[in-house]
């Protein structure tokens, strides 16, 4: 950590408990906007907590795109951004998973750009209040970057800045239930990750320390036990909370080169963003370990393990996720190309050691 640093305190309320989305309409008042556009996929509109989001925004809803698909291919963002023009919303409510976050944040960005006002400063107002309502681990749901993918490139990048993150978070538990302990592991192990890059940045700051220490210690206790009884209540808030740490430490932090690769090889291959995630993260802490050790010992402790990267992986085969790429359909091309990537990802180059193609090159045959 650097002697010198800034802390930026953002402007967002967390509103977390069950049944809190029934109070959404008054979340998205309060913001001053009454046109709200909802964005989600269509598999989640459908659910019974879809209705219930539709219902909670009652007469605000005003416009619903439910085109979202993991790594939110940049036609979806187009097709998004047209219908937002179109109807003329002043708010969005992103519902469902980190790639739903992500697209109700790309929306909010273009649409700035688009009006000439994007916003430089934590101290500017955003053109588009968002209000996010997440059913998955992911932390996307707090963070004001996003990521979206050129699938005729098969390339993820991402932007954002500081009025792109979510005015509000409205965390409800009950909403979770449906969510496929699958889908629970996978996004999970993305926020453990999140704390884990957060917690040994070079930018981090000491509350962006605490808090990603803190999500280590809650997600690495409450996720085995999520996978194994997914409709226990307690279970899902107890993890919901671990996912708030572990969206707010990366406020503060950046990533580094474990969330560069897990971005690179998702855009290439198309596997969720979870579950490379989970299946890099132990060996880049391997790679890591002689530029970190204090911090990684520190990591240790909240997991309860002197050796993180093995409890790493031991958490991970205990939530039944493969621990090899070339189990997930990841080919020898894939690494070779991702490597070859891996020095221009903005990501990797914020890692605390340098990282040139042929470390990215071994990381990833590590996993492969």
């Amino acid at each position: 950590m650097s002697d010198h640093w800034r802390h930026t305190g953002y402007a967002q309320q967390i509103v977390f408990g069950r049944a809190v989305v029934d109070h959404l309409r008054e979340v998205v008042r309060d913001l001053g906007a009454r046109r709200a556009m909802l964005v989600t996929t269509e598999g989640r509109l459908g659910t019974a907590e879809g209705r219930r989001v539709v219902a909670a925004l009652g007469s605000f809803l005003t416009s619903t795109f439910a085109g979202v698909r993991s790594h939110v291919p940049t036609t979806a963002v187009q097709a998004a951004m047209q219908q937002a023009r179109r109807d003329g919303i002043d708010s969005v409510v992103s519902f469902g998973g980190g790639s739903c976050a992500d697209l109700g944040k790309a929306v909010c960005y273009f649409t700035e750009q688009e009006a000439g006002t994007p916003g430089a400063s934590f101290f500017d107002r955003p053109v588009l209040p968002h209000v996010s309502v997440p059913t998955t681990y992911s932390g996307a749901e707090l963070t004001p970057f996003f990521g979206m993918t050129d699938e005729q490139a098969r390339r993820k990048s991402g932007a954002g800045g500081p009025t792109i993150t979510p005015a509000a978070a409205v965390y409800d538990p009950e909403l979770s239930l449906g969510t496929p302990p699958r889908i629970s592991a996978e996004t999970g192990m993305n926020a453990l990750a999140h704390c884990v890059e957060a917690a040994y940045s070079p930018a981090r700051t000491p509350e962006a320390e605490a808090i990603a220490l803190a999500g280590i210690w809650r997600i690495s206790r409450a996720l085995p036990h999520v996978v194994e009884h997914p409709q226990d209540i307690d279970g899902r808030a107890a993890m919901l909370a671990g996912a708030v740490f572990g969206g707010r430490c990366l406020q503060n932090a950046s990533m580094g080169v474990h969330h560069g690769l897990s971005q690179l090889v998702g855009g290439r291959t198309g596997i969720p963003h979870g579950l490379a995630n989970a299946v890099i993260l132990a060996h880049v802490v391997r790679f890591n370990a002689d530029a970190v050790p204090d911090e990684l010992e520190a990591i240790g402790h909240s997991l309860g393990d002197k050796d993180p990267a093995a409890a790493i992986d031991a958490l991970r085969k205990s939530i039944g996720l493969p621990g090899r790429l070339s189990e997930c359909g990841v080919t020898e091309d894939d690494i070779i190309v991702v490597a070859r990537l891996a020095e221009s990802s903005p990501s990797v180059q914020l890692n605390p050691k340098p990282v040139t193609e042929a470390d990215a090159r071994a990381i990833l045959q590590a996993a492969f």
